[in-house]
């Protein structure tokens, strides 16, 4: 269990290639136990936006604060605070600030190998496993 508020939580550049002005904070990831998602936190300066990449896993994202375009191979979908975005699994994708103030948005992922929880039955992995 964990309850933190994010400004306790460090905020760190994005140092990958293609990134501009974005910095991120892990608000829950696997050294926190949490065996399945991260959430992350961004925050991307005006003017500034993430690396235009793609991955194997979805996005699911919610902006807090600011106004943004998420900018795909389908074209540039405008968003601002309160909206929720679905990026598919390989889609080419960034997210930049098209406003005057920080954008801020939450962004939910899947652990690259999800943390595997022992069970209080022996038996139960082995069950599952041949279901």
């Amino acid at each position: 269990m964990k309850v933190v508020h994010y400004d306790q939580v460090e905020l760190e550049p994005v140092y990958a290639e293609g990134a501009e002005g974005a910095q991120i904070r892990w608000l829950i990831a696997q050294k926190d136990g949490a065996p399945n998602f991260a959430m992350r936190l961004f925050e991307v300066a005006p003017g500034g936006h993430t690396p235009y990449h793609q991955h194997d896993w979805e996005h699911e994202l919610y902006c807090l604060a600011g106004s943004g375009m998420l900018v795909t191979e389908q074209g540039e979908l405008p968003f601002s605070a309160n909206d929720a975005m679905y990026v598919d699994p390989n889609m080419l994708h960034s997210f930049k600030n098209v406003g005057s103030d920080t954008l801020k948005f939450l962004c939910i992922i899947p652990h690259e190998e999800p943390i595997k929880k022992k069970t209080l039955n022996p038996f139960a992995d082995e069950v599952a496993n041949n279901c």
